[in-house]
């Protein structure tokens, strides 16, 4: 039930969210196995979109305790987490701050499209057309500040890494990839390359099987992204990259200069020499937009530390709070701890 149509929510991933340069991007596929003993940057919102848009009823509504409080992102938590840390990975989860002024469009998109499929959901709830119920139920995902706080709570007391962005998650996140702070940074939105993130994959916080329409089962690849390739298999500068993001469209210019696809933006930019000429006929102010992607504020002084997991924090939040049953909190503790354990035995120098 909880992933099963994984590849339509992430096409409505990418639809919402960040520029779209998937079928530009070199990658190679990897297993989970590539990631053990590596720090990886999450991008949280990335991936709270993903657990409340898969994990729901079978009306479409997101799972709830008994007080209506919404708890799919932390179902999502307590499956996904400790099985990337069965394979040594050691997450470490970006938070966005305040978004730049420039994303007040996109947020306003956003807002109409979700109120849009709203309507599409009343709709279709009265036509009893359980189909339609699903798809629009996920449309309307919202990720609110409830949410956002229970979420760090939760992984605070997981033991695991929480990074506070002053603005934009991508940003941060690629940040502390060039700095050698985490290896690479898990997500779906290709703004990672555009911020200078060497390394990028997609698909690590989801099931490692996803299930079809047919009802067959796949396993689930992950993308592994290094910036360098993409760059030289593209035949083009950083610089390049950017215009080319821009001109196909970003969170900060929603839908890009008219007419213009991801192939066509690649070969304007092989073609002209200077931005001004990429962006002669643009009627939005690219200079900004460029300089977002060179100047965003991020948290230098980062410190990034593992801890041990607090199984009183957990149950008080989960059990108490959220009313997970005794049982199921029980057991995410005793992973936790199997984990720690086994961290332990491989030495500090594997996983501090």
């Amino acid at each position: 039930m909880l992933y099963g149509n994984i590849f339509i929510i992430l096409q409505l991933i990418r639809i919402y969210m960040g520029v779209k340069l998937s079928e530009l991007a070199e990658y190679k596929n990897v297993d989970f196995s590539f990631f053990k003993n590596k720090k990886v940057g999450v991008d949280f919102s990335n991936m709270c979109y993903q657990f409340l848009s898969s994990i729901r009823s079978p009306d479409g509504t997101p799972l709830m305790n008994d007080k209506g409080d919404v708890t799919s992102h932390l179902v999502g938590i307590t499956t996904r987490i400790p099985k990337l840390l069965s394979f040594g990975v050691k997450p470490v989860f970006v938070f966005d701050g305040e978004p730049p002024k420039l994303k007040t469009l996109e947020r306003e998109n956003r807002k109409k499209k979700k109120t849009e499929a709203e309507k599409k959901l009343k709709d279709a709830r009265e036509r009893e057309d359980l189909d339609a119920v699903l798809k629009y139920s996920k449309q309307t995902v919202r990720v609110t500040p409830e949410i956002i706080e229970s979420s760090k709570k939760l992984l605070s007391a997981m033991g695991l890494p929480v990074i506070q962005s002053p603005s934009e998650a991508d940003a941060q996140g690629a940040y502390l990839c060039r700095e050698g702070k985490v290896y690479c940074v898990a997500s779906s939105d290709f703004d990672n390359l555009l911020f200078g993130s060497p390394r990028m994959v997609s698909n690590l916080t989801l099931s490692e099987k996803r299930r079809m329409s047919s009802g067959v089962y796949v396993k689930n690849e992950l993308k592994f992204y290094e910036l360098v390739n993409v760059l030289k298999n593209l035949g083009i500068s950083q610089e390049q990259l950017v215009m080319l993001g821009v001109l196909v469209g970003t969170d900060y210019n929603p839908g890009g200069v008219h007419g213009i696809g991801p192939k066509k933006a690649l070969k304007i930019v092989k073609e002209l020499e200077t931005p001004e000429e990429v962006f002669e006929d643009a009627d939005f102010d690219w200079e900004k937009i460029i300089e977002v992607f060179k100047t965003m504020k991020v948290d230098k002084k980062v410190s990034i530390e593992f801890g041990k997991p607090n199984p009183d924090s957990i149950y008080k939040l989960l059990a108490d709070k959220f009313e997970f049953s005794e049982e199921r909190v029980e057991k995410l503790i005793n992973e936790l701890e199997k984990q720690k354990d086994e961290n332990s035995q491989r030495g500090l120098g594997e996983w501090g």
